[in-house]
């Protein structure tokens, strides 16, 4: 899949995004303040973030298209996650005020009265947000895409606390307090989601191994250039978002002229490129007698 491909699938996942979560907020913003239920009220807000973590993807991903500058060689692929980590962030503040609004409503011992509407609205949520969840993990899968992935998760922990809040609704008659926990329990599902996505973001931008598949298909590639087992090792994959460098070393025979050795390395490096859609840059060490 070439990269503008991959960019509609995401800008597509995106928008849809957008639309049903500003949808979903207003419908649990509006039960929530009819019923002053702190947990709903987090829960719209926590819907709403997944639209504005999609309204920064956009933003991320016309910066990732820029092309490569002086100042920046390499392109602005690693934008994507930057984007991410505002995402991660953005859910751990969430979680912070959400909790903090319920300790205080603990302390005034405020009880809640569900209506019909809540119950409703809740229902949608669930099964709109699961639906956008897995939507967004395929197209993650194909376009390789982080930034998607984390939104695709923000979606998932959306369901999952509506799914308590439901449950927490029909307890709400028999248990006083069951809003209140149910909004501690929200909180800290969000700050869970959000530390699990900066940790993730910061492992990609520190740097990280080339996965085995990937390991394979440069292997196979070479080898068959060579038309044998070409000694790949020594492979570093350098991620920057939409552009991707890959430095390993071949083994070549003693024997074998510059030229020839050159025009090897040329292929391999194209034949990486046009498969992968990775740059190469291929070290030649002696072979072993």
């Amino acid at each position: 899949m070439n990269q503008s491909v991959k960019t509609k699938f995401v800008l597509q996942a995106a928008w849809i995004s957008i639309l049903v979560n500003t949808l979903l907020f207003v419908g649990k913003y509006i039960a929530g303040v009819s019923t002053g239920s702190v947990a709903l009220i987090a829960d719209s807000w926590h819907t709403l973030s997944d639209s504005i973590s999609s309204v920064v993807l956009l933003v991320g991903i016309w910066f990732a298209q820029k092309p490569a500058d002086k100042e920046h060689p390499f392109g602005h692929g690693r934008m994507e996650l930057v984007v991410t980590l505002f995402i991660g962030f953005l859910l751990g503040l969430i979680a912070v005020n959400f909790f903090k609004e319920s300790y205080e409503r603990l302390l005034s011992k405020e009880v809640i009265e569900y209506s019909n509407f809540a119950i409703i609205i809740t229902i949608v949520s669930i099964v709109a947000k699961e639906l956008i969840a897995q939507y967004s993990f395929a197209i993650a899968r194909k376009t390789e895409s982080k930034a998607l992935k984390a939104d695709g998760w923000h979606h998932r922990s959306d369901a999952i606390s509506s799914v308590i809040i439901l449950a927490g609704i029909f307890l709400a008659p028999y248990v006083w307090w069951i809003d209140i926990a149910l909004g501690f329990i929200v909180s800290a599902f969000i700050l869970y989601t959000a530390i699990e996505i900066v940790w993730e973001t910061i492992s990609g931008v520190i740097g990280e191994n080339a996965d085995d598949d990937l390991v394979r298909d440069v292997k196979s590639i070479c080898n068959s250039v060579l038309s044998k087992d070409a000694g790949v090792h020594h492979i570093h994959l350098h991620n920057y978002g939409i552009h991707k460098e890959i430095t390993l070393h071949i083994a070549l025979p003693n024997t074998m002229n510059i030229a020839e050795a050159h025009e090897i390395t040329n292929n391999m490096e194209l034949q990486i490129r046009t498969q992968l859609g990775i740059e190469a840059t291929i070290h030649i060490d002696p072979e072993q007698m």
